[in-house]
């Protein structure tokens, strides 16, 4: 059985500590609760799509110790393909920090060498064949980026964009994307309006469509996620009364989307889907999502 969806991104290990409170400069902090995971942007999409039930395969970087052998036998748990993931060096390490008022601090170990490069991509040539639809996450290198939306294109499967791009790449990017995903920070980079309301958000989404996207969707700054496509936008408020971390809320609002879109639902109700799918993200520690029970 192929694999019908391809998540081009970060595959990490996921290291989530529970304090009270921060502590001051010289200072310390108990901790109350303490998961490890497989985590990553990219590999928390792929699980997030694969609990909705798409079939879905991994195409990143782990290192070539324990902890990379152990998240790829977590990965095949979780029933992902993992035929693409490269094994070299120390296997990224993602350490999240989050007190009991939902504050977060996020620090990253992040080698060179688990980043994606053009021969990684097109190595996973086959791989990318066999998908119908290819999410790439845009904080990898622009090669890898170009190479994989170039088979992507050929293949004549569908693009996903998630993160932020440099003018040049991104233009090239949104001439052949189906959806586009960011948050707010990521949307000013790409489009020069801060997105703070509904209609600062609206203006940027309708920029990100003018130069090829399909559907757009934006965070907007404390208010929620807007989604636009041509003739229509819907506005998504956050859901604030039950948020534990913040972590993987986009990364699980994609999913949901992506899910929607790809079953034939309309741009507003995958948007209802995708933002169920961030609210139920987010009341728990870590990025990893649990979005079973929202599977149609």
């Amino acid at each position: 059985m192929g694999h019908e969806m391809l998540v081009v991104g970060q595959v990490a290990r996921d290291l989530v500590l529970a304090i009270d409170q921060m502590p001051q400069p010289q200072g310390s902090a108990a901790v109350s609760q303490r998961h490890e995971m497989l985590g990553g942007k990219g590999a928390n999409q792929a699980v997030g799509l694969r609990q909705l039930g798409g079939r879905v395969a991994l195409l990143g970087v782990v290192g070539a110790d324990l902890v990379g052998e152990q998240l790829l036998a977590a990965a095949r748990a979780d029933e992902l393909g993992t035929e693409a993931v490269r094994r070299r060096g120390t296997t990224a390490l993602l350490l999240d920090l989050v007190d009991r008022a939902g504050t977060r601090r996020l620090i990253e170990h992040v080698p060179t060498e688990t980043l994606l490069t053009a021969a990684d991509v097109h190595a996973a040539r086959s791989v990318i064949d066999r998908a119908d639809t290819v999410c790439l996450q845009l904080q990898q290198p622009a090669g890898a980026l170009t190479e994989a939306a170039r088979i992507a294109r050929t293949s004549g499967a569908r693009i996903v964009l998630d993160g932020a791009a440099d003018t040049a790449r991104l233009r090239e990017l949104l001439a052949q994307a189906w959806v586009v995903r960011a948050d707010a920070h990521e949307t000013e980079l790409m489009t020069g309006i801060a997105p703070d309301d509904e209609r600062s958000g609206l203006s940027a989404a309708r920029g990100l469509l003018a130069h090829g996207a399909r559907v757009a969707a934006v965070g907007v700054d404390g208010v929620g996620d807007l989604v636009a496509w041509a003739g229509g936008h819907r506005l998504l408020p956050f859901r604030t009364d039950r948020v534990r971390d913040t972590t993987g809320g986009g990364d699980a609002f994609l999913a949901g989307l992506v899910t929607g879109l790809r079953a034939g639902a309309s741009p507003e109700a995958a948007g209802g889907l995708a933002a169920d799918c961030s609210a139920a993200t987010v009341q728990r520690l870590g990025g990893r999502p649990d979005l079973s029970l929202l599977r149609s």
